[in-house]
C-alpha cells in the first residue's frame, strides 16, 4: 500500500500481525486493520498561542470520554482557540474519547492543568471567565461574547466548584422549559460556542 510506503520512508517501522494477535492487540472489532502506537502531545498553558479576542473552553472533572470528544468535536466546528480540561478524570488520550471526538484533540490545542492555574492564566490575560451555571445567572444569549471568553462548564452532576464560581466575570445559563434542570455538557458546550459565533459574526 502507498501510505505503507510513504511511513516507511519517514522511519516509521512498520510490523504484520496474524489476525489472531491483531485481534488480541486492537482496542475495538470494528478497526481498519491498522493501529498505530504514538507518543503523546503534552501541551501547557504557557504553550498556548491565543488571538487578541480568543475563545475558550474550559470543562472541570468532566468524567465521560464520550462527552469530552464531543465537546472536542465541537469546538473544533466552531474554530475554538483551545480547550482547557481543568482537575480531568479522564484522559485525553482515551480511545473513546479521541473516537468520539473524531480527531479533534488533535485539531484543538488541548490543555490538562488544575483549576487554581487555569484562573489564573485567564484572569492574567484578561479573558473574560463565563461560567455556565443555573444559579445566579443571565441567559446566554444577552451576554457579550465577542471579547475574549472562556465558557466554563462542570459535570451534569455536581456542577462547577465553589472557585468558578468565585472568579467568574459572568455566570449564564441556558434557558430550560421543560421538567429537566441540565442538559449534556457536550450540548451545552456547542450551544454556548456556536452562539459566540454568532454574536462575533453578526
Amino acid at each position: 500500500m502507498d501510505f505503507v510506503n510513504q511511513l516507511e520512508g519517514r522511519g516509521v517501522n512498520i510490523y504484520q500481525l496474524s489476525s489472531s494477535l491483531y485481534e488480541r492487540v486492537a482496542y475495538r472489532g470494528s478497526t481498519e486493520g491498522v493501529i498505530a502506537v504514538a507518543r503523546e502531545r503534552r501541551i501547557a498553558l504557557s504553550d498556548l498561542v491565543l488571538p487578541d479576542n480568543p475563545l475558550v473552553v474550559v470543562l472541570e472533572s468532566v468524567e465521560k470520554p464520550g462527552n469530552l470528544g464531543a465537546v472536542l468535536r465541537s469546538a473544533d466546528a466552531a474554530g475554538a482557540d483551545a480547550v482547557v480540561v481543568c482537575d480531568p478524570l479522564t484522559d485525553i488520550y482515551n480511545p473513546n474519547l479521541i473516537r468520539s471526538s473524531i480527531g479533534a484533540v488533535f485539531t484543538v490545542p488541548t490543555v490538562v492543568t488544575t483549576t487554581p492555574e487555569c484562573i489564573d492564566y485567564l484572569k492574567s490575560r484578561s479573558i473574560s471567565i463565563l461560567t455556565a451555571q443555573l444559579q445566579d445567572s443571565s441567559l446566554y444569549y444577552d451576554t457579550d461574547m465577542r471579547r475574549g471568553i472562556a465558557l466554563v462548564m462542570g459535570t451534569e452532576a455536581t456542577g462547577l466548584t465553589n472557585p468558578w464560581r468565585e472568579a467568574a466575570t459572568a455566570h449564564i445559563r441556558i434557558p430550560m422549559l421543560g421538567r429537566l434542570d441540565s442538559l449534556n455538557v457536550s450540548v451545552s458546550a456547542a450551544i454556548l460556542l456556536f452562539e459566540a459565533v454568532r454574536q462575533r459574526q453578526a
